[in-house]
């Protein structure tokens, strides 16, 4: 459920972070008072959706094999749109007030939020799709406990990212304008910094011109994507400290000329300024904790067992049944006559069987299987073993090798392992 949820909300944060910030600064009127191009913004989401989930289901089903030849026109469009959106939101509050007076440039602006909401989307979501793909596991089952853990944290993901936008959201009306839009127009920034890194990537891939003083920028940009995106968050830290600071600002006692009323508006207003700030310093810091310790939960290195004695004598290495009896991975360690140290596993399998071969793979090397709720898993590509294939060639199943077993005890001529050693070196 972690891995799942680690690898969506990154996607979904800065669309659904972006929907939300052309919505607070460039939303206008009510009813009747709102222009034509209102749900323009809109639109752009839903076509960028529906668009994403069209190429995504073209990538899963092999008709699309590269996304270079589409990836490469959309971030050339978007990086240009990423500029105009920033400076409409800059110029918000002025392109929204009377607006009628200047019609065109609200239509534009809306167009401009639209085209840039439809290509963010449409970049972002792909990925994210796609990992409804993983939700189950070779050979098994579509519905166990393991595939709902998946799709809940799936779930999960995109919902953080709508819950954390809809938190910033709040501080439209507690945080004074230019606060907000700083914020807004910083996220965007960065925003605009990754799908310059995208199509920059995309450049370098295929042009021997490309230029050497991008190249150090471009390292340092796909370096720290994950630093982007925590701030991406981050940055809301600004209007959270303004909000707070209008909401103690704001008198609670009576003035000249107020009323009981005036006085519990302005109590009403500082509650929701303060609430707004925290509760945007948590999504902030949500956000973080889940992009660093989240991260690195799933991340983590993966260390095999340490290899376990047994008899070695006249070139006979020797395992008695007690020893791996219970079902569970066992790890051995042998030294070649090349000198070169090779491992091999060995389990009980269902029926008394045992699964013996080297701890390596022809497909994967020497990476080495490691156990994980009761399931065999290759360190490399992290495919689950079926156990009543180890002891079998092709796949990703352990090399086999000669063995016997009898009068309690699993026998290997060490010369069977010395002529596999090549698969260590």
């Amino acid at each position: 459920m972690l891995e799942q949820f680690v690898a969506v909300m990154p996607g979904t944060l800065a669309p659904a972070l972006l929907v939300m910030c052309l919505s607070v600064t460039l939303t206008v009127g009510e009813g009747k008072d709102k222009p034509f191009s209102a749900h323009w913004r809109l639109y752009g989401l839903l076509l960028g959706t529906v668009a994403a989930i069209v190429f995504a289901a073209l990538r899963a089903t092999a008709v699309i094999n590269q996304r270079t030849f589409v990836n490469q026109p959309v971030l050339t469009v978007a990086v240009i749109v990423d500029v105009l959106a920033i400076v409409a939101v800059i110029a918000g509050h002025w392109i929204t007030t009377d607006w009628r007076k200047h019609a065109p440039l609200m239509h534009a602006a809306n167009a401009v939020g639209a085209l840039a909401i439809a290509l963010t989307v449409f970049y972002a979501l792909p990925d994210v799709i796609l990992q409804l793909t993983i939700w189950v596991e070779p050979g098994e089952t579509a519905f166990t406990s393991a595939m709902l853990l998946r799709a809940l944290g799936f779930v999960l993901g995109v919902v953080m990212s709508v819950i954390v936008a809809a938190i910033f959201r709040t501080m439209r009306n507690t945080a004074v304008r230019p606060a907000f839009t700083a914020a807004a127009a910083a996220m965007m920034a960065i925003l605009f910094v990754q799908h310059a890194t995208g199509l920059l990537q995309i450049i370098q891939a295929h042009s021997l011109l490309f230029p050497h003083f991008l190249f150090q920028p471009l390292v340092w940009s796909i370096n720290h994507n994950t630093q982007m995106i925590i701030a991406q968050g981050v940055v809301f830290v600004i209007p959270a400290i303004a909000s707070i600071v209008a909401g103690f600002r704001t008198p609670t006692k009576p003035r000249d000329g107020e009323n009981e009323a005036d006085v519990r508006r302005h109590k009403a207003f500082r509650r929701r300024a303060v609430a707004a700030a925290v509760w945007s310093l948590v999504a902030a810091i949500g956000v973080t904790v889940t992009l660093t310790a989240g991260v690195a939960a799933t991340t983590r290195t993966i260390t095999l067992s340490p290899p376990e004695t047994y008899s070695l004598k006249d070139g006979v290495a020797t395992i008695p049944f007690s020893q791996v009896e219970d079902g569970h991975l066992h790890r051995f360690e042998y030294k070649a006559k090349d000198g070169t140290s090779m491992r091999f596993i060995i389990i009980k399998k269902n029926g008394g069987a045992y699964g013996i071969g080297l701890d390596a793979c022809e497909n994967c090397g020497d990476a080495g299987y490691y156990e994980k709720d009761g399931k065999i898993i290759c360190k490399k590509c992290e495919v689950a073993i079926n156990l009543a294939t180890i002891g079998f060639k092709g796949g990703c199943n352990p090399i086999p090798f000669p063995y016997k077993t009898g009068n309690g005890k699993i026998t290997i001529h060490t010369a069977d392992l010395d002529a596999l050693s090549a698969h260590f070196q």
